[in-house]
């Protein structure tokens, strides 16, 4: 999936083979993600829609729930967030990556959360989803990176279960598009959603740090259960 993504468990029988099994079956299903939409493969089926050389109505079940699960996110952030980006000639492709980042860390966490007695913190590139019950009651805490200075923690975030989304210009300059400005954004600081569930948490994250600050008010009216801090 391009990033690097790490799983983090707490309880008793963090070492045992069937807890060794559910995450050894939560890399496949992200090995798969990533042989279905990854842009750096070219033999993936986005890229193969993107060449032409299959139709999205053929695609993998999956691949059109994600389809569908971006028009969606479009009509729920009135166009703000979407699945047709600039390639390197500034031709608008299909490219759902903003949506199957969270999409996927969502459908790993269902399968970590099959797990009795344990909580989990999977981390997806700076993004984080958390859950389970391990018994103690501690939470999870999440550090939201200050965009002005990545060597300093900006604040804290404390969670039992839910994901925490975060997106800016710090670690990768001007990559977030804004489709109805019709250019990439680069301005500095930092939007991040806690709520529950990481996918919507990064729609909502990108969103809002590209749309208009009208966007708020529909984010307020529609997002129900997620929570804005902006930096």
């Amino acid at each position: 999936m391009g990033m690097p993504i790490s799983i983090h468990l707490r309880g008793e029988d963090v070492e045992s083979p069937m807890v060794a099994q559910v995450v050894e079956d939560v890399f496949e299903l992200l090995r798969e993600v990533d042989r279905l939409f990854s842009t750096y493969r070219d033999d993936s089926e986005v890229n193969r829609i993107r060449r032409g050389e299959l139709d999205a109505e053929h695609a993998d079940p999956l691949v059109q729930q994600v389809i569908a699960l971006c028009q969606q996110a479009g009509e729920l952030t009135k166009g703000a967030f979407t699945d047709q980006l600039p390639d390197d000639q500034g031709v608008l492709r299909f490219d759902p990556t903003g949506l199957v980042k969270g999409w996927a860390a969502d459908r790993a966490a269902n399968r970590l959360a099959e797990l009795s007695g344990l909580s989990f913190l999977l981390n997806a590139g700076g993004d984080v989803v958390v859950g389970g019950t391990d018994g103690s009651g501690a939470l999870w805490r999440v550090g939201i990176e200050d965009p002005r200075d990545r060597s300093r923690v900006a604040q804290v975030v404390e969670l039992h279960h839910g994901g925490v989304a975060t997106s800016g210009t710090a670690a990768r300059g001007a990559h977030l598009y804004d489709p109805n400005a019709q250019t990439f954004v680069d301005r500095a600081g930092s939007i991040t959603v806690i709520g529950p569930r990481l996918m919507w948490a990064d729609v909502w994250a990108t969103a809002l740090f590209v749309g208009s600050k009208s966007l708020m008010l529909r984010f307020s009216e529609v997002a129900d259960g997620y929570r804005v801090i902006s930096q």
